[in-house]
């Protein structure tokens, strides 16, 4: 019997793009960029959307009919991506000026944040501490104490 000749055809996987694929490896060649890049997208998306149906609640278009809906979960939708942002709010006060609200600490009336006195004072009280200091990889942990003597009876 005649043995039969197996040829292997071996073809090469080519990474093919089109010129799109192309543009957008040579713009945003980390995924990490491009994710980052759609997140901003959809919160700009978000707060024209909420921003734009505030706005159609308070102004009347002629020819349409203006429907009154609640604007409180829109309202707070708006606000969460200001503050996605790092845009606080502010407040209209009964003087006629705007003050942001609160005293700054995210509008929210609570205590004022810690100063440095603060935190020290009240490492002063707690007692012996230990120091951690934590940099880029590869992680080094570096003690400022000295380490306690065993135990003797």
């Amino acid at each position: 019997m005649p043995e039969e000749i197996k040829e292997e055809v071996v073809e090469e996987v080519v990474d093919k793009k089109g010129p799109l694929g192309k543009l957008k490896d040579a713009i945003l060649p980390d995924a990490d960029e491009q994710a980052a890049i759609i997140s901003t997208a959809v919160r700009i998306t978000v707060l024209a959307w909420s921003g734009g149906i505030l706005t159609l609640n308070y102004v009347a278009i002629p020819g349409v009919p203006q429907q009154k809906i609640d604007p409180t979960f829109i309202a707070s939708v708006f606000t969460g991506v200001l503050a996605s942002f790092g845009i606080q709010t502010a407040s209209k006060k009964g003087d006629g000026t705007m003050k942001m609200n609160g005293n700054g600490n995210g509008g929210n009336g609570g205590p004022a944040p810690a100063t440095t006195k603060d935190i020290e004072a009240i490492l002063a009280k707690a007692g012996p501490t230990q120091t951690i200091r934590i940099e880029q990889a590869p992680l080094k942990i570096i003690s400022d104490t000295k380490p306690q003597e065993p135990y003797k009876m």
